[in-house]
Order: C-alpha cells, then structure tokens, then sequence
C-alpha cells in the first residue's frame, strides 16, 4: 500500500487512472444494465415533449454512480487522506446514494416535486453538516462579504438544489447532460489539480471517465441508454459540491492559483444550465404555468427546431460553455461587479447568437428549396408542352 500511495503521488497517473477506472468499468457495465432494463421492460416511453421516438432503456445513472464510486473509494484507499478528507469522501457517497436511489423511484415510479425537494435538501444537509462544505463569504459580490453561519448554511443548500434540478433540466437531448458535466468537473478538476486537492482531483476525474463511459452507449445507436433522474441528479450534486468547494477554498486559502473573483468564474463555469433554468422558469411564469411545468421550450430544444441533430446542438452548447469560461478567466483582473455585468450581458447573447444564425441559415435554405422546386416545375411544364 506505501508503494502505491507513493506510486500515485505522481499526479498524471493518478488523472489517468481516475478517468481510465470509471471507463473501462462501464464498458463492461452498461451493456448488462441495458439488458436487465430490457428484460424487465423498464424503458422510457416517448410522449408529446418527447424527443426520441423508441422506447429506450433508462437508469443509466446507476452505471455511473457504480463506476465512480468504485474509482473514487478504489483510488482513496491508496491515497494517504486525511481524516477530514476520509470524512469528506464517505459524505459524498453517502449522499450520492441518496440522490441515486431517489432518482430511481423517480425514473420507475414518479415523484412528486415536493418530495424531490425533501431529499435533496436532507443529501445537501448530510454533506454541508458533516465536512463544513459551505459558502461563506460572498468575495463582496454585491457588498455581501462573510455570511452568518445560518444563512451560509441555506444559501448553499440553496446552491445544491439549484444546481441538482439544473441538471436535470438540461437533460433533453442526447449527450447535452454528460458533455456539459465533463466541461464543468474537467475545468474544477484542473483548478484542484494545481492546487493540490487530491480528494478533490480525484472526485472530479473519476466523474469525467464516468461520463466518457455513459456517453459511449447514450450517444449510440444501437445500444442506447438514457441517463435518467438517478444520472442527472447524481451529476448536478457532485458538480454543486465541486462549485461549493471551489468557493470555500478560494475564500480561505491563497496560492498562486487561488481567485478573489471565485463567484464570477463559478458562474461561468455553470453558465449553461444557470441561464436555461433561469430563461425557463422565466418563460413559464410569463405564461402563467408552473415553472415546473415539463415543456419543449429550452435552448436545445429551440436548436433542434432549427433543423440541428441532437450531436451538432450538444457540440454547439458545450463550446459556447467554453467560450464563457475562457471569457471569465481573460476578465479575471477587473473589477468584480464590472465582470458580472459583463457576463450578465455577453453571456445571453452567446447561448442566443447559435439560434439567431441558424434561424438565418434555415431561411436562406427555405428559400433555396422553394427556388429549386419552381425551376423543376417549370421544367416539366416546359418538356409536357
């Protein structure tokens, strides 16, 4: 066991088999979950705001939480952790069980929201009360600076709930969920990893090979499978624990590495998934419904609209989330409240411009096909006499 606690204290080993264990775990993984669900006929049926057309196998977050909590407890066990972090480690876990499970009955049975809610705040609980993981300071973002111990508490189960049903929001088309989590938890990871948070390295590469693994079969033809609430909730928890983190460590450590701006790149981080829930709920509350209310209104149903596949939507937002973050970190240096109206203002415009292009671009090709159809017209006019 030293020699292995020494062999990864080599922190490129330690990413590769943090993202390599979860892969090749769910490669052999998935193709027995898909076929226990086919068999036991529990397949997601397609309705209305649907946006596949075959009944296709669900409870892919089971495939996910398996193979990164094998990795994480795996690459734990070798790592010479600290109590705190042996505590922080078996928080998580115990909580993304809880999500996991809640998700099941949910995928299986259906939940009603307020029950959703409950658990989800006694999981957020579980880990705020046991590890002290919370948002305490608000970096004077709004002349807000430390927070009462109470308020912190709420605010970041707050920040666990918004980020967990964002997530499961943005779970619309293939691959949008799984893409936009690895550019999420690939980007925290690699703060982590400069940093030298190896619990923390470890969480989030290990999620990044699980969602390599689960892209695999839901972007397949063949074998697909979707995620479901027990994935996407499983998802949004971790990536709210990394965000939380992320704050807490900026707020009361300084290395080379650390942001006094940590709110701003957070949100840019979380870009997506913050501006479609917010633009959503907007939408619905306008129109007098509950935001709530399941509808074909988000960002990616209104590119696939256009004419978009679910692959060329899903690239087309997961660049534009790269394109934010890469913005936040060039603005880094000015002021904090300058950065976020300068996000307030680029951000939507970014997520819109791809739909006001193609929107252009199907015009003109509207316009082409009825050209082309008149001169075939006039041409079989012209050869009947």
């Amino acid at each position: 066991m030293a020699y292995l606690n020494e062999l990864f204290t080599n922190t490129y080993l330690l990413v590769c088999v943090a993202i390599l264990a979860p892969v090749l775990l769910s490669l052999r993984m998935y193709p027995v979950i898909i076929y226990l669900v086919k068999s036991k006929n529990l397949m997601d049926e397609p309705i209305d705001r649907s946006t596949h057309t075959a009944k296709t196998p669900t409870l892919g977050g089971v495939g996910m939480f398996i193979s990164f909590s094998l990795a994480l407890i795996g690459l734990g066990m070798v790592l010479d952790l600290s109590q705190a972090d042996l505590i922080k480690l078996l928080s998580v876990l115990a909580a993304s069980i809880t999500l996991m499970f809640l998700g099941i009955k949910d995928d299986l049975l259906g939940l009603a929201p307020k029950k959703k809610f409950l658990i989800q705040i006694l999981a957020a609980l579980m880990v705020i009360v046991l590890t002290d993981v919370r948002i305490a300071s608000c970096y004077g973002l709004l002349g807000l600076e430390e927070l009462p111990y109470l308020v912190s508490v709420v605010f970041s189960v707050f920040v666990f709930l918004a980020v967990i049903n964002a997530f499961n929001l943005i779970d619309g088309i293939d691959g949008l969920a799984g893409t936009i989590g690895i550019i999420v938890t690939a980007t925290f990871g690699s703060f982590y990893l400069l940093n030298e948070r190896y619990l923390m390295v470890i969480i989030s590469f290990a999620l990044i090979g699980a969602l390599l693994g689960f892209l695999r079969f839901n972007l397949s033809t063949r074998r697909k499978i979707f995620m479901g609430d027990s994935g996407s909730m499983f998802i949004g928890f971790l990536l709210a624990y990394q965000a939380i983190s992320f704050l807490e460590f900026n707020a009361t450590t300084v290395t080379p590495y650390t942001l006094n701006v940590a709110p701003i790149m957070a949100m840019a981080i979380l870009s997506f998934p913050i501006l479609d829930t917010i633009r959503i709920f907007a939408v619905r509350i306008a129109q007098k419904r509950s935001p709530f209310s399941a509808d074909r209104n988000h960002i990616h149903h209104r590119l696939l609209a256009l004419g978009l596949s679910h692959k060329k939507a899903t690239l087309t937002l997961g660049i534009i989330n790269i394109l934010v973050i890469a913005l936040a970190f060039f603005i880094k240096d000015l002021y904090i409240h300058l950065q976020l109206y300068l996000l307030v203002l680029v951000v939507p415009l970014l997520y819109f411009s791809p739909w006001l292009l193609f929107r252009r671009g199907s015009k003109k090709s509207k316009m082409q096909r009825k050209r082309t159809l008149a001169m075939l017209r006039a041409r079989i006019n012209n050869f009947l006499g």
